[in-house]
């Protein structure tokens, strides 16, 4: 408790950085998916106080210039990822 506000913490499994450990995936679309992942544990990371990442939400969910931030973040993860797989050429 820290001045008198109880932190809720998210748990450890959404603060891991690269879950598995690895930008290597069998398709574009697991790609995709590991990269909201990404994005995801990133924003945990820089907030994991559950209950002020929940206050947020509302304000940055109706705002449109957040959305296109967010979509952003995610596109930059998904570029990481494809170069990680060679963009899945043979």
């Amino acid at each position: 408790m820290i001045e008198g506000v109880l932190i809720t913490a998210l748990p450890a499994s959404e603060l891991v950085l690269v879950p598995g450990g690895t930008l290597i995936t069998a398709t574009p679309e697991e790609g995709r998916a590991l990269a909201l992942t990404l994005a995801r544990h990133t924003i945990h990371n820089i907030q994991p106080d559950l209950d002020r990442l929940k206050e947020g939400r509302p304000i940055y969910s109706a705002n449109p210039d957040s959305l296109i931030a967010a979509g952003h973040v995610v596109a930059v993860e998904f570029q990481t990822i494809a170069a990680a797989n060679n963009y899945w050429r043979d």
